[in-house]
C-alpha cells in the first residue's frame, strides 16, 4: 500500500480546514488536504450566505404588507414565482461556492489535495478509503458536522428536508413543519412562511432563537408567533398519515403537512475517523477532549478545529480555530490563545442576539440589568419595525459590561457594537461617552445603557452627559 510523508496534515477543507491551512501554507512545511464529500464549506454552500439569500428575498417580499401606510398602491395585486426564487438563491449559492474554491482548492498542486475519507491507523498515520496512507508529524480533524435527523423518521426519509436538501429544491411544499427553532430553523421558517407556506414551528424547548432572557425571549416569542403558530415545550413526533401526508404532534397538538424541516442540530463527522481505536479520549458525546486554547487532543499531535468540536458552530470561531490549529501543527510547541468574546446572530426579524456572558450564567445577586422596549424608538417607527426588546447586562460593583440578550430590528449591528465594547472591558459609563447619532437604531442601544447605568454603582468621573475635559 502506498504511503506517504508529510509535516501537517489537514483532514476537512470546510472553513475550518482552509484557515487552517492558511496558516500552514506558508510556513514551508510539506502539507496535504484531506477531504472527503461536497466541497465548498458549510457556509458558503448550505449555511451562512445561502439562508440570507432566501431571508431577503423573503423580507423583501413581506414587506408589502406595510406599502399602504406609505400610500403605495397595487401591493395587493404583488405575486412571488418559488421556483425563481429558489434559482435566485441557487446562483448566488454557487458564486459563494465558487468563490471559495477558486481562492483554495483550485490553487492547490494536484499531490497536497486528497479527495478522499481518512481514517486513524495509529496517532502518526491515517489510511485513505483511496488506498493510500498518509503518516505526519501533526493532524488537524476540521470534518464538520452533518444535520441530525431521528431514526425514526428513516421511512419517510424523502420528505424531511434538511438544509443539505432545501437548497436543491426547485420548488417548495405549499405546508411544512420546522422542527427545531433554534438559528437555522428559526430563519428558514419565518422566510418560508414570508414566501406564502403554511407553517408550523415546532420546539421541545420553551424559547427560541437559543434566548436564555425570559423576558426577551417572550417578547421574540409573541412577534414573530404573529407570523406562525409557535408550538412550544414538547417534543415533535412524525409518522405518516392515511392520506400520504405527514402527520406531526407535539404535545396536544397535531397538524398534517406535505414536508418536514429538521432543524435539530448537527452532528459532527467523526464517525469515519477511528479515533477510539486508536486510544483517543472521547467526552460522553463521542467528541475528543481538547484545550480550547490550543485546539490539542490531549497530549497527541492532533488537533481539532470548527464545527467539529461541537462548542461553537460559527464560522468566524471555525476561522479562528483553524488559525489556532494550523499556528500549532507548525511550532515547537503549542500555545494557548485567548478567544474573542461570544457573539450568536439569528438573522430573522427582529434580530435575535446573544452576545458576551447570557442571561442564563450571570450571577443575579451582583448583576445590573437595563432594557429598552422598541415600541417607542424614532428609527425603528420610520422602518416600520418597531417591535423587540434589548437587555443589557453589567457588573452591579464595577459597572463592567458583561453581555446582552435582545429581540430587535438591526440586532445584527447592536451586538457587535456590544462584542467590541465587552472585549475591551468597557463599563457602561464609558460607552455612554462614545458618540451616539441621531436618529439611529444604535439610540435604542443608548436608552438601554441609560437604564442599566443609573443602576451599576461606579460612575464616570465626569456625568455622561458632559464632554471631557482635556
Amino acid at each position: 500500500m502506498k504511503e506517504r510523508k508529510v509535516d501537517v496534515a489537514i483532514i476537512g477543507s470546510g472553513s475550518a480546514g482552509l484557515y487552517a491551512l492558511g496558516k500552514v501554507r506558508p510556513s514551508g512545511k510539506s502539507f496535504v488536504l484531506i477531504n472527503g464529500g461536497e466541497l465548498g464549506t458549510t457556509c458558503a454552500r448550505v449555511g451562512c450566505m445561502p439562508s440570507k439569500a432566501v431571508i431577503q428575498v423573503a423580507e423583501d417580499f413581506y414587506r408589502r404588507n406595510v406599502f399602504n401606510r406609505y400610500g403605495i398602491e397595487g401591493h395587493e395585486d404583488m405575486n412571488l414565482t418559488i421556483p425563481e426564487a429558489m434559482e435566485y438563491v441557487q446562483d448566488l449559492r454557487d458564486i459563494f461556492v465558487e468563490r471559495v474554491l477558486s481562492k483554495s482548492i483550485d490553487k492547490l498542486p494536484g499531490e497536497n489535495f486528497i479527495e478522499g475519507y481518512a481514517r486513524f491507523i495509529e496517532t502518526g498515520l491515517v489510511e485513505i478509503d483511496n488506498g493510500e496512507r498518509i503518516r505526519a508529524d501533526r493532524f488537524i480533524i476540521a470534518t464538520g458536522s452533518r444535520p441530525l435527523v431521528p431514526r425514526a423518521w428513516e421511512p419517510f426519509r424523502d420528505r424531511i428536508i434538511t438544509t443539505d436538501e432545501f437548497f436543491e429544491l426547485e420548488d417548495l411544499p405549499q405546508s411544512i413543519a420546522v422542527i427545531g427553532l433554534g438559528v437555522i430553523g428559526l430563519e428558514i421558517g419565518q422566510s418560508l412562511s414570508r414566501l406564502g407556506l403554511e407553517v408550523t414551528g415546532i420546539d421541545q424547548l420553551q424559547t427560541i432563537g437559543g434566548l436564555s432572557d425570559p423576558e426577551v425571549a417572550r417578547t421574540a416569542i409573541e412577534v414573530i408567533g404573529k407570523e406562525m403558530p409557535l408550538w412550544l415545550g414538547h417534543a415533535a413526533e412524525v409518522t405518516e398519515a392515511d392520506n400520504g401526508m405527514l402527520q406531526v404532534q407535539a404535545g396536544d397538538q397535531s397538524v398534517e403537512v406535505e414536508r418536514v424541516f429538521a432543524s435539530m442540530g448537527r452532528s459532527p463527522n467523526l464517525d469515519k475517523l477511528g479515533l477510539a481505536d486508536i486510544g483517543v479520549e472521547l467526552d460522553a458525546r463521542g467528541i475528543p477532549v481538547f484545550d480550547p486554547g490550543t485546539m490539542r487532543i490531549g497530549d497527541t499531535p492532533i488537533y481539532i478545529a470548527g464545527d467539529v468540536t461541537g462548542e461553537r458552530p460559527l464560522l468566524h470561531e471555525a476561522g479562528d480555530e483553524g488559525r489556532i490549529a494550523g499556528h500549532n501543527a507548525i511550532a515547537e510547541e503549542p500555545m494557548a490563545f485567548r478567544r474573542k468574546t461570544p457573539l450568536s446572530i439569528t438573522f430573522c426579524d427582529p434580530n435575535i442576539v446573544v452576545v458576551g456572558t447570557p442571561f442564563a450564567d450571570l450571577d443575579a445577586a451582583s448583576t445590573a440589568i437595563g432594557q429598552i422596549q422598541m415600541g417607542p424608538v424614532g428609527r425603528a417607527l420610520i422602518m416600520a419595525k418597531n417591535r423587540g426588546l434589548i437587555r443589557v447586562y453589567a457588573d452591579r460593583a464595577s459597572g463592567r459590561v458583561l453581555g446582552a440578550e435582545m429581540a430587535c430590528p438591526k440586532g445584527e449591528n447592536l451586538g457587535h457594537l456590544l462584542a467590541w465594547s465587552i472585549q475591551q472591558h468597557m463599563t457602561v459609563g464609558e460607552i455612554l461617552q462614545m458618540p451616539f447619532y441621531h436618529p439611529v437604531i444604535e439610540e435604542a442601544l443608548q436608552a438601554a445603557l441609560y437604564d442599566l447605568y443609573g443602576q451599576v454603582d461606579t460612575k464616570n468621573d465626569t456625568p455622561i452627559t458632559e464632554l471631557v475635559p482635556v
